[in-house]
């Protein structure tokens, strides 16, 4: 089998800036001139320009979050029956706070947590890859998620939020069509079938071919490994709902 490799060889050296863009076009170039390199300084990039497009969209979100909270908070209470007007209060007050700062925390996290995946995804396939590279091709492969904010941007800019009752209404997926109502574990899976979250797991299976060194035919493996592993969460809700009844 071929291993996986650019048609051309990779400069020895490229900016920041041809980073960002080549990860568009030319992800495996990325990924090969930058096996080696750090991630610290993209992933505060991405993170600040996800965080930012996020307190920058909180006048036009504001209905739709309320909506979510008010969600949130109800089904809280529904699981927790003692639970007072003001618990409920400091938790609608914290679901707030972390809708509209919360990306400063959990894009990085997200990131480290996706290259977790991608380590034990080419574990998995017999594939040698160590935790900082696969946490730098997650961190690369997290890009396509600035252009998803600026495209949520630009929704809620256009449309009429006061009228929308899910994050995922907002979304470029299935999950635009589908009830914000309906069972959080089952609404998380099919939200994941999305034009950000499928280019997200392309890139990420390009990045673990190409730093892992892995056939054709197990990269295909990887992606299918790594967008399951990113809907874990959603899983082990409608899993926790099926066993509650």
């Amino acid at each position: 089998m071929t291993d996986i490799a650019p048609e051309t060889p990779a400069p020895a050296k490229a900016s920041l800036i041809e980073d960002f863009v080549d990860i568009f076009f030319s992800p495996s170039a990325v990924f090969v001139r930058r096996e080696k390199a750090g991630y610290a300084l993209v992933m505060i990039i991405v993170t600040l320009l996800i965080g930012g497009l996020a307190i920058a969209n909180r006048g036009t979100m504001q209905d739709l979050m309320d909506a979510e909270m008010a969600r949130a908070v109800a089904e809280a209470m529904k699981q927790n029956p003692g639970m007072t007007e003001a618990q409920a209060g400091v938790i609608r007050k914290s679901g707030e706070f972390m809708m509209t700062y919360g990306a400063f925390l959990f894009v990085p996290l997200a990131m480290f947590l996706t290259g977790l995946g991608a380590w034990l995804t080419a574990k998995s396939l017999g594939a040698s890859l160590n935790y900082s590279a696969a946490t730098m091709i997650a961190t690369y492969a997290f890009i396509p998620r600035i252009v998803e904010s600026l495209t949520i941007s630009a929704q809620g800019l256009m449309l009429d939020t006061g009228a929308l009752t899910g994050r995922f209404q907002l979304s470029l997926g299935v999950g635009r069509f589908l009830d914000p109502e309906m069972s959080p574990g089952l609404l998380g899976l099919l939200g994941r079938v999305d034009v950000f979250t499928l280019w997200v797991t392309v890139l990420l299976a390009i990045g673990i071919g190409v730093v892992a060194k892995l056939p054709k035919d197990k990269v295909v493996v990887a992606g299918a490994i790594m967008w399951v592993f990113g809907a874990l969460p959603s899983l082990w809700a409608l899993g926790k709902a099926a066993i509650s009844g």
